[in-house]
């Protein structure tokens, strides 16, 4: 089926979404800070006559549309946060407030999830009760965790809940998902090395906290490849190395900072086990004192197998070409929360460029990153077919 074929349903609503698309884009809000965008959130759906609760984990926004008995229900939701980088786009759209950019296309799940909610508020093809659900906060501060804490599925009970992501390796008009894990857990951890600090010139009067650092990092990168089964799937990575300020002095204390994924709990158990026991070696032999932070900041997100199966069939009915996707990956997600409280599936949804330019299609968390707005009725129809599946078993 053509893009244009599957669009033609929700024709109408893009110039309206795609302007309101690019006004999100272009005043990007930081984790727990998106009260403009909840504003807009929530104002949208009331236009629709929706019920409409804000304030929930701090700015998360959830809209209440009933059709028929009600007895059963779904929820949709979608991310509203920006990330805190500079934006190197040039478009007339590009950010207006300085280190914050909407490089991972919040913004365009969020204009596709109030597609959604017009597309169905007008069709009404379902029997039951659907919430949009307006998340905070997804870039590692655990918005969706929030709005649970908050009373979410409490006050909004859902039988099954849905997510998409735009996914530039994907090219537009298709989708992937698996049942089982389809985004990995994420950790940081953080340790610091402490010496005395002295004289570059004179190293013998105390522990050498670089080198130690410098032997610290090696040691960690070979964790995944020596202390983990190769069948399963972890990575480790050391992101930040900070200490020192002058050619000639050692400095008392240095720091390292990284990232662990995995998709299973025993994973996780066994690299943070052999983390702290490769930082305790390395401080031990080189006479400095050290102390680790380690936190699990989001679980594996893993997909039931009957919402998988119907995330699929939603993309496949709606005319996108949808398959299996062949393998997790070790990016993170914080739907993951949701998951862990109600049956539900995550679906990756192609935005790929046919012709991306010279620099090729940008990914994910680039300054020039932009969402691609001709992914907007391909979400919307999807989302809406979810729905309308979901509320028809």
């Amino acid at each position: 089926m053509s893009l244009d074929a599957i669009a033609a349903p929700v024709a109408d609503l893009l110039p309206d979404l795609v302007a309101l698309r690019r006004d999100l884009h272009a005043h990007p809000e930081l984790a727990f800070e998106e009260r403009r965008t909840a504003g807009v959130a929530a104002q949208a759906l009331r236009l629709l006559g929706l019920e409409v609760h804000e304030g929930l984990g701090g700015t998360g926004v959830v809209g209440t549309l009933r059709c028929g008995s009600g007895a059963r229900s779904v929820g949709l939701r979608a991310d509203m946060d920006a990330l805190p980088m500079v934006e190197l786009g040039r478009a007339a759209h590009a950010s207006r407030t300085q280190g914050v950019h909407h490089g991972c296309g919040h913004d365009g799940h969020t204009s596709m999830l109030i597609g959604a909610a017009r597309q169905l508020a007008r069709t009404r093809r379902f029997d039951g009760t659907v919430h949009f659900i307006f998340q905070p906060a997804e870039e590692g501060k655990g918005g969706a965790r929030a709005m649970i804490e908050d009373g979410l599925f409490e006050r909004f009970p859902c039988d099954s809940v849905y997510a998409l992501h735009n996914w530039p390796d994907l090219p537009l008009g298709t989708a992937q998902t698996r049942a089982g894990p389809i985004m990995a857990a994420a950790d940081r951890f953080d340790i610091v090395l402490r010496g005395r600090g002295g004289h570059a010139a004179q190293p013998h009067h105390t522990p050498d906290a670089i080198l130690a650092a410098s032997q610290l990092v090696a040691q960690l990168h070979t964790i995944v490849s020596r202390r983990i089964d190769p069948g399963e799937s972890a990575v480790l990575s050391v992101t930040r190395l900070e200490g020192g300020h002058s050619h000639n002095v050692l400095p008392a204390e240095v720091s390292i900072t990284g990232t662990v994924r995995s998709f299973d709990l025993a994973s996780q158990d066994r690299i943070e086990a052999a983390l702290r026991t490769t930082v305790d070696g390395v401080a031990l032999a080189s006479g400095v004192q050290a102390e680790v932070r380690y936190v699990r900041y989001y679980p594996a997100t893993l997909n039931t197998p009957e919402e998988a199966a119907l995330a699929l069939a939603a993309a496949r009915a709606v005319g996108l070409q949808a398959d299996m996707a062949p393998r997790a990956a070790f990016t993170s997600e914080d739907f993951a929360f949701m998951l862990q409280r109600r049956p539900g599936a995550y679906l990756w949804l192609g935005q790929g460029r046919a012709d991306p330019g010279a620099d090729g299609e940008r990914p994910l968390h680039h300054p020039c990153y932009d969402f691609n707005d001709d992914a907007l009725p391909l979400g919307v129809r999807w989302l809406c077919e979810v729905a309308e599946r979901a509320l028809d078993r």
